[in-house]
């Protein structure tokens, strides 16, 4: 017979801004192991025409667009990108932390979106880790167009190997402690978009290992450990 603990069923919340080829890889890993305890339960994206959204629909997963303009933020702060942004931010966390069921973890799997220290106080306040992927070792090419930083920096022999990483949010841009990282090797790859599609690949199956560690770290604390 199942414990309560082997039964129970942790709730992620997806973040999203584009095609959705790593919530594509969460969806079809839920429900098995390591991810066997997971289930999405909302997907959340800031780009309407984002077909991540027509991924979530597409296995009954329930979703929401939460948009910086179409929302009215800009608009109402016109001078002020930065309260527009706060602003924006706390309703997200209150569409999250409101949500029914309460995630236990928050996915940010390709969204294009820098986080607010309101948000992220938010969320640590409701007890909801938030997780990141990001195409690039520790410290190496924070920020946007990490591939593209890092294809120039190997044309000019400054790597030979770039990578990916699953870690929790922080304030400060993808420099949260890492759950997972992967070295990508650059040699072999004769174009930007090599690179590219080769490190995709690895997206697609840290992804997976790193929201199963950030559950397993949930797990161990819910335990007592």
């Amino acid at each position: 017979m199942a414990t309560d603990e082997e039964s129970r069923m942790y709730s992620l919340t997806v973040l999203i801004s584009g095609n959705g080829t790593n919530l594509q890889a969460l969806i079809d890993a839920c429900g098995k192991a390591p991810l066997q305890n997971a289930r999405i339960t909302r997907v959340i994206s800031n780009k309407g025409a984002a077909f991540g959204l027509t991924r979530a629909q597409n296995a009954s997963i329930p979703t929401k667009y939460h948009n910086l303009v179409s929302g009215g933020y800009k608009k109402k702060y016109p001078d002020d990108v930065q309260k527009a942004r706060e602003e924006y931010d706390i309703d997200l966390a209150n569409i999250i932390t409101q949500d029914q069921p309460k995630p236990d973890l928050v996915v940010c799997a390709g969204w294009m979106h820098i986080l607010s220290p309101k948000f992220i106080d938010a969320l640590t306040a409701a007890n909801v880790p938030i997780i990141n992927l990001h195409p690039a070792l520790p410290t190496q090419f924070d920020g946007a167009n990490a591939i593209g930083r890092a294809w120039e920096a190997y044309q000019k022999g400054d790597i030979a190997v770039t990578g990916v990483m699953i870690h929790y949010v922080i304030s400060e841009v993808d420099r949260g402690e890492p759950i997972i990282v992967e070295e990508v090797e650059c040699r072999g790859c004769d174009t930007e978009s090599a690179l590219e599609e080769r490190i995709h690949g690895v997206e697609w199956k840290l992804v997976v290992q790193g929201t199963a560690k950030a559950l397993s770290n949930i797990q161990s604390k819910e335990r007592g450990g």
